[in-house]
């Protein structure tokens, strides 16, 4: 598929078939991963993934805002969390010197790559956040407390945060292409693209 195609076809499905998806289909989409730009070429970034029934089977109760709502989510055959390692970063460099947190920003280019990979394999996906039914702040952690009990669940160590989670499948058979309303909402370009210098 030509690149200019996939990006044009690149959107959120929340709902899927409840087929299989090619394990080397797989295994390109989290190549791809690894390709994309990474400050330093840190590479702070590492990603869970969740293939077997048992094991989605223990994810989906971390995403209640999801299933309540598009319960064929939960069709995907392939969920991948990607989790940005800021204390690599910081190894290398003081972090007075970043401009932005680039542990996340560089997890999620490494997210956009699998978007897009997936949509070269004929196939779809969502990204979402992992949001509880309710929050608690906790006094002891700065670690939201569903993130933590995530944590324990699936073995993460601590210091690597989930910017959230991919479904990947194929997209249930009842979906239309995307909504013709979504290029009507989609912004002007002249609202965002300032050229030599900020205009209003």
């Amino acid at each position: 598929m030509e690149f200019a195609e996939v990006v044009r076809r690149r959107r959120m499905v929340r709902e899927f078939a409840d087929r299989p998806i090619a394990p080397e289909s797989v295994e390109r989409i989290l190549a791809s991963g690894q390709r994309g730009p990474s400050a330093g070429f840190v590479q702070g970034f590492a990603f869970l993934v969740l293939t077997e029934p048992a094991d989605l089977d223990r994810f989906w109760p971390f995403a209640p805002n999801q299933t309540r709502y598009k319960p064929r989510v939960m069709n995907a055959p392939l969920v991948v969390v990607p989790l940005a390692d800021r204390a690599t970063y910081l190894e290398r460099y003081t972090e007075e010197g970043w401009p932005a947190p680039y542990w996340s920003i560089d997890t999620g280019m490494a997210a956009m790559l699998m978007l897009l990979t997936a949509v070269d394999e004929g196939l779809d996906a969502f990204l979402f956040w992992l949001m509880p039914d309710a929050e608690t702040k906790s006094a002891d952690s700065d670690v939201p407390p569903h993130v933590q009990q995530f944590r324990e669940e699936f073995g993460i160590p601590e210091g690597l945060d989930p910017i959230g989670a991919i479904a990947i499948g194929h997209r249930a058979d009842d979906l239309s292409a995307q909504r013709p309303e979504m290029d009507e909402r989609r912004r002007a370009p002249e609202t965002f693209i300032h050229r030599g210098r900020w205009t209003s």
